[in-house]
């Protein structure tokens, strides 16, 4: 493996990303490490390459945006939108996450081991977001498919408007939104859940986590409803 430095106190992020905007030939095998970031925004966004990045601090606004195939570890925290609309890979933040981790987010697995801010998940489409801690109102908002994990709490206003994605949650949920609903875990939930832990490398009883779904009464127009549901 090629190891590389970008120093950001000596370097720009522009200059960063525009090396990790390689040819994914050129950037397999390779393993970057940024120094000093100091939550600049944009870092390491756009990626399309089987490259590992590791982020030495914390990172400011969509950190790891729209990533695909890579692997970027942020050692700190992170702000607004965190890996919003990846398409695969794994994003890992070590501390906390600020609103709207992994929005709009297509595939990869998004792990947050601390706590994420509001909207956690917003238009979820399809990716894996396991989060350590705690999530705020309004997580998973809108989600129409993937997977959510919080190992914590949820505030207020929990998946609402979701369509097909699932929510899982260990702790208490402080209210759900509107077409949310708590089920019975099955033996699926179960597998899912016993993959996501590990991949997040996260010790929990599967069997403890609750299971959040869409009521589906939201799927079709009621004009009888009043706005009312």
């Amino acid at each position: 493996m090629e190891n590389l430095t970008f120093d950001l106190s000596a370097r720009t992020v522009r200059e960063l990303n525009q090396h990790l905007h390689g040819t994914p030939e050129s950037l397999a095998g390779q393993h970057i490490t940024v120094l000093n970031p100091d939550g600049a925004h944009n870092i390491a966004v756009g990626i399309n390459a089987p490259v590992q990045v590791t982020v030495v601090g914390h990172a400011g606004y969509y950190a790891a945006g729209m990533n695909k195939f890579a692997d970027v570890t942020i050692e700190g925290s992170a702000g607004t939108g965190v890996a919003e609309n990846m398409m695969s890979g794994k994003v890992h933040v070590k501390g906390f996450a600020s609103n709207g981790a992994g929005a709009s987010a297509h595939g990869g697995l998004l792990v947050i081991d601390g706590d994420a801010g509001l909207r956690c998940g917003i238009s979820l489409k399809g990716a894996d977001i396991v989060v350590g801690g705690s999530v705020g109102s309004f997580s998973g908002f809108m989600a129409q498919a993937g997977r959510m994990v919080v190992c914590g709490n949820a505030g207020d206003a929990l998946g609402d408007s979701l369509y097909e994605a699932v929510i899982y949650v260990k702790g208490e949920i402080k209210s759900l939104g509107a077409d949310a609903q708590l089920e019975p875990l099955g033996e699926a939930d179960i597998a899912a859940l016993t993959e996501l832990l590990a991949a997040a490398g996260l010790h929990h009883a599967p069997q403890d986590f609750k299971r959040v779904a869409s009521a589906r009464s939201l799927y079709h127009w009621n004009a009888d409803a009043d706005q009312t549901y």
